[in-house]
């Protein structure tokens, strides 16, 4: 019997890796925050990807992030990255990497757009509504004679 291969689509290829993990900010210290490790201290910070592989867990199938998986590391933490990854750029450094690497590849029409749109009549107040349809309603009985 032949076992089927499921692609996660969290799961970060070599390739990938390699092109963005460049891209990846360091961690820095807050120069305003009192702390009471002195730097190398205290707790180590995770593997950037896999704190990569769980944000996109999380982005992927939707889920909290205190339900992140644990071999990605503590939902928490997992959020904290994010949080400054985020505020770095990163995420927008990758997404126009992304569609310059798609663009070379595929092309991108640049020059076509187009727009959409519709147009309802809508009733301001529901008031009105009612009043409409009882004056219509009066008018067809008087035009039946009753």
């Amino acid at each position: 019997m032949e076992e089927k291969k499921t692609e996660k689509a969290w799961v970060i290829s070599d390739e990938l890796w390699e092109e963005i993990r460049a891209y990846i900010p360091e961690r820095q210290r807050d120069p305003n925050k009192q702390y009471r490790n002195a730097p190398g201290q205290g707790r180590p910070g995770l593997p950037a990807r896999q704190v990569l592989e769980g944000i996109f867990y999380v982005l992927r199938t939707g889920c909290r992030w205190k339900a992140v998986p644990r071999e990605y590391g503590c939902g928490s933490s997992i959020h904290r990255y994010f949080q400054e990854w985020l505020g770095a750029g990163f995420f927008d450094q990758i997404w126009k990497l992304d569609v310059e690497k798609y663009d070379e590849l595929e092309g991108i029409s640049w020059e076509w757009k187009s727009v959409g749109g519709s147009s309802v009549r809508v009733p301001v107040r529901q008031e009105l509504v009612g009043q409409m349809l009882i004056g219509h309603r009066k008018e067809e009985r008087q035009g039946q004679g009753l």
